[in-house]
């Protein structure tokens, strides 16, 4: 009988030539219709103000009140009841204004205002709250800001609020608390900068504690490199060579404890020589503006004149001289 049935290898063949790839390479992407259109909200408005001018709108705001604390309080509620985050960046840009034109009394008030809120609690601000303080003459709150942040923070606590604090003492002669800190400094392994290490310095040269003062200089000697930046490099510089005029200071004050009677007559000395050195200049000064051009010129060809003549004179003379030798010469021989 005779198969109607497909041999195996034909059914074989027609699977190989249906068989479908495995590649992605040919299947079709659907466009993608992306994300749903955003609406202008109710509750914003379109216009957009850059945080300078709400800057400037908060300073002048301000500078409009009294200096009742209740009353500033109040404004900058207000201003910043319809915000939906607080203005941190106006607020410290409306900072660095009043700062810039030194109301100190808008800064603490508006620094304190912040702070309350929670807001802002950086180094910064209390750096600008201590300068703030200091400036309005209110010395007892910026210490006790400044002992509150020593014990909080004691080693994070950056260098510069130490310069601030030893510049302040320096300033109005407050040597004890002084040293208190250059100890704190020492106790927390911290290596002063130039700046502290001059003012201590001269502190103990007021003080007149030399031994003290060669001290500190032998153990913080000053740099020889620093690190400045530009164009967002750090760049190793060579510092340049201290002047000599606290050495000569020094000097000077061991030379008046040993020898005040040199010291008077060096002074004295000093002083006559100023004297003789302003007169000179006085002089020299007398001349040069009341002599001309035209004066200048005649002068000059005079000196000419009077040195023609004096050479003119020398030859004469040297002439005489050689004619009187040959005329005694020539007697003698006449005479043999």
């Amino acid at each position: 009988m005779l198969a109607l049935m497909d041999s195996p290898l034909l059914i074989a063949k027609t699977f190989e030539i249906i068989k479908i790839p495995a590649s992605t390479r040919c299947t079709v992407v659907c466009a993608a219709k992306g994300p749903r259109p955003r609406y202008p909200r109710v509750w914003k408005t379109n216009k957009k103000i850059g945080t300078i001018s709400k800057a400037e709108k908060l300073v002048k705001s301000i500078k409009e009140l009294s200096n009742v604390k209740e009353e500033v309080y109040g404004a900058l509620d207000s201003y910043v009841a319809w915000e939906l985050e607080f203005p941190l960046i106006t607020v410290k840009k409306a900072l660095k204004t009043l700062e810039y034109e030194r109301e100190w009394k808008r800064v603490i008030q508006v620094t304190k205002w912040m702070l309350s809120k929670g807001q802002g609690k950086t180094m910064g601000s209390y750096f600008t709250l201590i300068n703030a303080l200091v400036n309005d003459d209110r010395l007892d709150e910026a210490e006790e800001l400044w002992t509150k942040l020593l014990m909080r923070y004691m080693e994070s606590l950056p260098r510069r609020f130490f310069d601030k604090m030893i510049s302040i003492y320096h300033k109005r002669g407050m040597h004890e608390k002084m040293f208190e800190i250059f100890a704190d400094i020492e106790e927390l392994a911290m290596r002063p900068s130039v700046s502290i290490v001059s003012m201590v310095g001269e502190a103990f040269i007021e003080l007149g504690m030399l031994d003290k003062y060669h001290k500190l200089h032998a153990k913080y000697p000053p740099p020889e490199w620093e690190y400045r930046y530009s164009r967002g490099r750090r760049i190793k510089v060579k510092v340049q060579a201290p002047s000599k005029q606290i050495n000569t200071y020094t000097e000077r004050l061991e030379n008046v404890e040993q020898d005040s009677d040199l010291n008077k007559n060096y002074e004295s000395s000093e002083e006559t020589s100023g004297i003789i050195d302003d007169q000179q200049v006085t002089h020299d000064n007398d001349v040069t503006i009341y002599t001309k051009p035209e004066q200048i010129s005649d002068i000059s060809e005079r000196i000419d004149d009077e040195q023609l003549r004096q050479e003119a004179d020398v030859t004469s003379n040297e002439l005489e001289q050689i004619s009187e030798n040959s005329n005694h010469s020539m007697e003698t021989i006449l005479d043999v």
